[in-house]
């Protein structure tokens, strides 16, 4: 057995870490499964935490979708899955280029900036405003969350900044990020393996984990589908205004 998984902090921050990422994965909290790196990262590399951590998301991703099987919004798969893939070819390019801290930084700006205008959107018109669908705009930021997705797991909150404003049903929005995500996660299998990502520990760190997987996952479904949209909405705007002062936090003292 590796040195890890005899560290009572792997299991101190991995636990929690995979919990959070799975009820994220159901559907509860929007963007909040991002804090499942940074958490495991207080105690290993930050790398490791996520390559550790990817198996963990697509057995994850096949719960979602069965969770949610035909419910999506098929027009929103089709204009951003596209933009997704060039989005993980970008980062598979530029990954000995671009620090997670960065990305961080510059996902966090966008997501405040983003929970900021719809605050004043909410003031403006009302709280059942809705943005209407645009394949150009859904392709940039669908290769914004497939490149933030591959670099540290934090395609969340780029693909609720399209997608939270066109108001779906929320049962709607959670199968659509299932199938999206469970898609962008598994394409970035490649990439990692070829980068070295998996060996032995980080598997058999990734199977140990695994039966936290897909008993927070449905925890989190059962929680959406018993959640009203008027409810649903406001409490994912906010873990998504959570979510992007944290990233700020980490990219800017990562960075100093």
């Amino acid at each position: 057995m590796s040195g890890l998984l005899l560290d009572p902090w792997f299991y101190a921050a991995a636990i929690p870490a995979v919990i959070l990422v799975g009820l994220s994965k159901g559907g509860f909290g929007g963007a909040v499964g991002f804090v499942g790196v940074p958490l495991m990262a207080l105690a290993m590399p930050p790398v490791q935490a996520a390559a550790i951590l990817l198996p963990i998301l697509c057995l994850m991703d096949i719960v979602s979708v069965w969770t949610w099987w035909g419910v999506y919004d098929r027009k929103m798969l089709i204009d951003m899955m596209p933009g997704a893939v060039i989005g993980i070819g970008l980062g598979w390019l530029t990954a000995a280029l671009v620090t997670a801290e960065m990305v961080r930084l510059i996902v966090g700006a966008v997501a405040i900036i983003f929970v900021l205008r719809w605050v004043y959107l909410q003031m403006r018109h009302g709280a059942n405003h809705s943005a209407e669908p645009n394949r150009a705009v859904a392709a940039f930021w669908g290769t914004v969350a497939g490149f933030t997705s591959f670099v540290a797991h934090v395609g969340g909150p780029p693909f609720q900044v399209y997608a939270l404003p066109i108001r779906l049903d929320p049962k709607v929005l959670s199968g659509t990020a299932a199938i999206f995500f469970a898609a962008t996660n598994a394409l970035k299998l490649i990439p990692y393996f070829a980068l070295g990502q998996f060996d032995t520990t980080n598997l058999t760190a990734s199977a140990v984990l695994v039966p936290l997987a897909p008993l927070s996952t449905i925890a989190g479904a059962w929680l959406v589908r018993r959640m009203r949209p008027e409810l649903f909405y406001p409490f994912t705007y906010a873990t998504v205004a959570v979510v992007a002062v944290k990233l700020l936090w980490d990219g800017i003292t990562g960075l100093l």
